[in-house]
């Protein structure tokens, strides 16, 4: 068994890309994960992957999921050990095009659904000295034009990372984030809504501006994930871990 043999996980956003390695990897060293999603086809398929995945069909824009994620994870293993906020919401969002509606959708995934749910989870993460690791991404400290509402909802939360880092530290909770770089994924034709097109000529420039050349792969992110979960970053905590090939550097 691995060293995270007996601990239980949340993973949202865990059917593709980035949580699903996520979630392959802590099974993989023994623990027990909840992966949630909004669809139950791309959830039972991660679930049916490895035999200690767990799908639950929930939304993190939903305040009322927040304690019936939590509830499920724990009424199936009896603890909570890292909550690993990954689930997000994005738009190609020139300032002239924004509505309330859009900024509002962002924000209840990347900022509001993140913060419920580490509320309803922290009395069990409390119990277990347990972690919370936050998905944010480069832009969350690094500009970008059309992107403004999507980088200000990473921004918040990094912050909220340090913040709770702080908070938290008295019972034992540590909190990190990682901020990943462009990965490999369906997210600029499914969360940005772009064409086919538009997301090949974009994946293009991305590679020629991250310093290493090239676009980040699913388990680039996810190992590091899994590593500040485990006893080699106990002493670790209020960080945020760029993962994105030098790109925030540029």
């Amino acid at each position: 068994m691995g060293t995270l043999a007996g601990k239980v996980v949340i993973v949202t956003g865990g059917s593709s890309g980035i949580g699903r390695a996520a979630a392959l990897g802590f099974a993989a060293q023994g623990a027990n994960v909840l992966i949630t999603g909004r669809r139950n086809g791309p959830v039972a398929e991660v679930a049916a992957a490895h035999s200690n995945i767990t799908g639950f069909v929930a939304d993190v824009a939903r305040p009322e999921d927040a304690t019936r994620t939590a509830a499920r994870a724990t009424n199936l293993w009896g603890r909570l050990d890292v909550l690993v906020n990954n689930a997000g919401a994005g738009a190609i969002l020139p300032l002239a095009e924004a509505t309330a509606d859009q900024i509002a959708s962002i924000f209840s995934v990347n900022v509001v659904g993140p913060s419920l749910l580490a509320a309803a989870a922290l009395p069990y993460l409390a119990q277990s000295n347990g972690a919370i690791i936050n998905i944010s991404s480069t832009f969350g400290h690094k500009a970008a034009a059309d992107l403004s509402h999507y980088a200000a909802s990473k921004a918040a939360l990094e912050h909220l990372t340090r913040c709770w880092a702080l908070e938290l530290a008295p019972q034992g909770i540590r909190v990190n984030a990682i901020a990943a770089g462009p990965t490999e994924s369906n997210a600029l034709t499914g969360m940005m809504g772009l064409s086919p097109e538009a997301a090949a000529a974009i994946e293009a420039q991305e590679r020629e501006h991250i310093p290493l050349k090239r676009r980040g792969v699913p388990d680039d992110v996810a190992r590091w994930i899994v590593f500040l979960a485990g006893l080699h970053a106990e002493w670790v905590t209020g960080q945020v871990f760029a993962v994105d090939g030098g790109l925030s550097v540029t």
